[in-house]
């Protein structure tokens, strides 16, 4: 390579060298059979053996349990937005949506398309999404078809600390920014989806966890393809998957449990996040978080400078230092560093000398 970039995007995100290093390795030849894994018909066996390996390393990472099914989807996360509602959200039935920034507010808008819906809370006033509501605060429908949420804000940097109680509703999570950065208890939701370009691999698949028996009272007047039940009974291979896809997500997810497993992750990804923001809380106010604390998100670290002006010289010279994918969300402006599970303990501290350099240089 010709240089060490820290990628701090908040995706397409970064990788693990090691899987991409698996990947360029096996790139013209896949296990000696003279192909990319690329090439390979995805009812071979070749491929089968990569596609049956990515879905054992989620099973075995996330600890599911046998009552839930576990797909991989093509559309991205925006289109699960729709074909959630599509699935779930009866004809005389109502859905509640818990509000925290802009995905959460386009996959309600999506719904509001398909039937009756609720918000069941928001994370600020307005479009300032500062916070995540306490339990306290959420207006639950006791007969909602499902409760969604969105675990992690990567636009507002907030994230949620604790599962919250959906009061026995089927709970549908958004965890495209922050899946398997630690373990959770996957039981306690009956649909998980997460576009893979941030954590787990790169952007054209999403990892759908489903509940079986909550898969099984989806809607059938929907078209084919859209049924959660048509890729489960499939097995994720109804139409050809994005198997290259799979293939760097089962490389990224061995990584992982070489890693030490999802423990091992959120150990390392807690020290990141505790060296970013306390270089912004004891900058003196020079960096400043616009997030309640209880609410920082260990993914996407958000924080102003004095100005707008210093804001951009922050990042062209932190471009320049090797250091890219800074520039805070177009929406919100400020400055966003993104700290997924590929991002090194390293690189991070080399942001936060830079960020000491910097405010000694301009302060």
């Amino acid at each position: 390579m010709s240089k060490d970039v820290v990628n701090f995007n908040a995706g397409p995100a970064g990788l693990p060298r090691k899987a991409l290093e698996r990947a360029r390795d096996e790139m013209m030849d896949f296990e000696g059979t003279g192909m990319s894994v690329m090439e390979h018909s995805h009812r071979g066996k070749h491929y089968e053996k990569v596609h049956r390996e990515a879905i054992a390393l989620t099973k075995s990472l996330m600890g599911v349990p046998d009552t839930h099914d576990i797909l991989f989807v093509q559309g991205g996360a925006s289109q699960l937005f729709a074909t959630v509602p599509m699935n779930f959200l009866q004809k005389d039935g109502s859905a509640d949506y818990i509000v925290t920034g802009t995905w959460s507010k386009k996959a309600l808008s999506e719904a509001k398309l398909l039937g009756k819906t609720k918000v069941a809370g928001k994370g600020g006033e307005g479009d300032t999404f500062t916070r995540i509501p306490r339990q306290d605060e959420l207006s639950l429908d006791p007969a909602a078809n499902y409760l969604h949420y969105t675990t992690n804000n990567t636009i507002a940097g907030t994230q949620y600390q604790e599962i919250p109680d959906a009061k026995g509703v089927p709970l549908v999570a958004d965890m495209s920014s922050d899946i398997m950065w630690k373990p959770i208890d996957v039981s306690k939701f009956s649909l998980i989806y997460a576009g893979a370009q941030k954590n787990i691999g790169p952007s054209g698949v999403v990892l759908v966890i489903i509940e079986k028996s909550w898969m099984e009272k989806g809607r059938q007047d929907i078209p084919v393809i859209f049924r959660f039940k048509t890729h489960a009974e499939a097995e994720s291979l109804y139409n050809t998957p994005p198997t290259f896809g799979i293939y760097m997500m089962r490389n990224v997810l061995s990584v992982i449990a070489e890693q030490g497993g999802l423990v091992g992750i959120e150990t390392k990804n807690r020290k990141k996040s505790a060296l970013l923001y306390a270089a912004i809380d004891e900058s003196g106010g020079y960096y400043r978080s616009p997030v309640e604390t209880a609410s920082r998100s260990h993914m996407n670290v958000v924080w102003r400078l004095p100005s707008e002006e210093l804001e951009n010289k922050f990042v062209k010279e932190a471009e320049a230092a090797d250091m890219t994918g800074l520039k805070g969300h177009r929406a919100v402006g400020g400055v966003r560093a993104s700290i997924y599970n590929a991002v090194t303990v390293a690189g991070v501290e080399k942001l936060v000398s830079f960020m000491a350099d910097f405010k000694k240089r301009n302060g």
